[in-house]
């Protein structure tokens, strides 16, 4: 088995940890877990009527701030009860306990970015406890049929502000932009249930996923919106925890690289010096490296905040929230990989689940956009499976919306289900060719980024075929089909190329020669036509 022991000058090369085959040794346990700090995309602050506009980049510093945000003497906090509605989706959507009645509580520390000198959290009476999240092997891409990750608690908490450093090394100055202070956050802490790396990235995209699906934030690691820091330890020494991880493959290499550093410490017999105390290290994109001892419960000096009222909720309100909830991944992927639809994962995927943040669509208006479709097809031709139009939507329709930069919200007022499905039904009986049906899609969808087809013009299909010339060659004698396939194979100069295809050692072939003729007839022949003349003439037996 590969030994996850490498050299000094291999530790400090981040690309060595990507490249290099990565496996853990079955000698040296990996525990792990993680926190995760969640903004939430409420309108105002956690305790002010800010506007919360952590994401809005173009914000000038300060300017987002309220006199409690600044943490002038004098002012109060007052609860904005939509974060408390946010955390308590999130808390029930993961299986958790909430408690009913819950408190604030104030973490005492010094930042420059933490202007009150102590930050509002919730560590006596967090708002939940034990809650779950399921990874399954069949769909988060994991080693382990099935995998529960417990959750410890989850806390409405707020914010600090940001420093900005600048000026030379020996004269650095840190410039405090308060606009993020106060917003609120969920954090969530696992218990330390990861084992393995493919487990903890599963975890954090099913995460995001889930936040996404609640609407309660953007789960932006990039940004900022999601901020993940991990607990690890080896053999069960102490715990290590790892910060400043602004992606998915810096938290993977930071972990990579943070079991490497243990487990050579444990080689060399010196884990009862170094690992013996718990500390916080942070990931520079190529090492870990040492930032403090870890502080302990009593280093905050945590007490009940005595300005804030408890969160008292009823059953009933829980209730109410649980029967709100949207569908959740795992139903989804079932339903699409099942009859009638009956998708592949990816593409499953593809409809269920946010790749990020540039897509073009909102999910579950693309996934009743693919099912109106879907419906549409399957009343016309109740035999057919629903491979077609799966894969004119999937493939075709949301590459052009990417391609072009255009939502599927504009496009649809437009090119409705119903239009779509009729389209299909071109191909489907070969009244266009499916080249034809590319160019006439993309088209469409160019025409209404640009405005030359509005939103009260009904598409006519059958009229944009005619007006483009797009209708496929219905009326072809085999004499003239022949002639065009013979004037492209008298066009070849690879004299290999005809004896590799008839002997079948480049079957691949065939269809170079279908795409020229394609070419040809500008997407007007049928290619399973060509495909038949071509191995007609050349006597292809294969």
């Amino acid at each position: 088995m590969y030994r996850a022991v490498l050299s000094r000058s291999q530790w400090r090369n981040a690309s060595t940890l990507s490249k290099n085959k990565f496996a853990l040794d079955d000698r040296y346990k990996l525990k792990c877990g993680l926190e995760i700090h969640t903004q939430l995309n409420t309108k105002h602050k956690l305790f002010s009527f800010s506007e919360n506009r952590a994401e809005d980049l173009a914000t000038p510093p300060n300017k987002a701030t309220s006199h409690y945000d600044l943490a002038l003497p004098g002012t109060q906090p007052r609860l904005n009860y939509e974060a408390v509605l946010y955390a308590a989706k999130l808390a029930t959507a993961l299986n958790s306990d909430i408690n009913l009645v819950s408190q604030f509580d104030r973490k005492h520390y010094f930042y420059g970015d933490q202007p009150q000198g102590y930050q509002v959290t919730q560590h006596y009476q967090p708002f939940a406890k034990n809650g779950y999240l399921r990874l399954f092997g069949n769909y988060e891409d994991i080693k382990d049929k099935e995998k529960i990750i417990n959750i410890e608690q989850i806390q409405i908490e707020q914010d600090t502000g940001k420093s900005h450093y600048s000026g030379s090394s020996e004269e650095n100055h840190s410039l405090i932009d308060l606009n993020r202070s106060n917003v609120p956050l969920i954090e969530l802490v696992t218990k330390p249930d990861f084992n393995d790396l493919l487990q903890i990235r599963a975890f954090i995209k099913k995460y995001q996923d889930l936040v996404r699906r609640l609407e309660i934030s953007t789960g932006n690691l990039e940004s900022g919106s999601m901020r993940v820091d991990v607990n690890i330890s080896v053999n069960d020494n102490a715990r290590i925890e790892l910060k400043n991880l602004p992606n998915t493959s810096s938290i993977m290499n930071a972990v990579k690289y943070e079991y490497m550093r243990q487990v050579n410490i444990i080689e060399k017999g010196l884990e009862k010096i170094e690992l013996r105390n718990s500390e916080t290290r942070g990931w520079t994109g190529s090492e870990t490296v040492k930032l403090r001892s870890k502080e302990t419960t009593i280093d905050y000096r945590y007490m009940p905040d005595p300005e804030l009222p408890h969160i008292t909720l009823s059953s009933e309100v829980i209730s109410k929230v649980s029967d709100s909830l949207p569908k959740f991944s795992d139903e989804l992927l079932q339903e699409l990989m099942s009859k009638p639809y009956n998708l592949s994962l990816k593409n499953a995927k593809i409809l269920c689940i946010s790749g990020n943040q540039n897509e073009m669509y909102d999910h579950e208006e693309l996934r009743q956009f693919y099912k109106d479709v879907c419906n549409r097809f399957s009343a016309q031709y109740a035999s057919e499976g629903l491979k077609l139009p799966s894969n004119w939507i999937i493939h075709e329709f949301l590459g052009n919306l990417n391609k072009l930069q255009v939502r599927l919200s504009t496009v649809s007022k437009i090119l409705t289900p119903q239009i779509f499905n009729e389209l299909v039904v071109l191909i489907k009986e070969r009244k266009i060719t499916g080249s034809s049906g590319k160019l006439l899609l993309f088209y469409i969808i160019d025409s209404i980024k640009n405005g030359t087809i509005m939103s009260t013009q009904k598409l006519n299909l059958e009229k944009l075929v005619t007006e483009h010339e797009l209708e496929a060659v219905q009326t072809i004698g085999n004499d003239e089909l022949e002639a065009i396939c013979q004037s492209i194979l008298a066009e070849l100069t690879d004299k290999s190329f005809l004896s590799n295809l008839i002997s079948g050692k480049k079957k691949s072939s065939l269809k170079y020669l279908v795409g020229q003729g394609m070419r040809l007839s500008q997407g007007r022949l049928n290619p399973q036509n060509l495909e038949d003349t071509f191995k007609k003439i050349l006597d292809i037996k294969w």
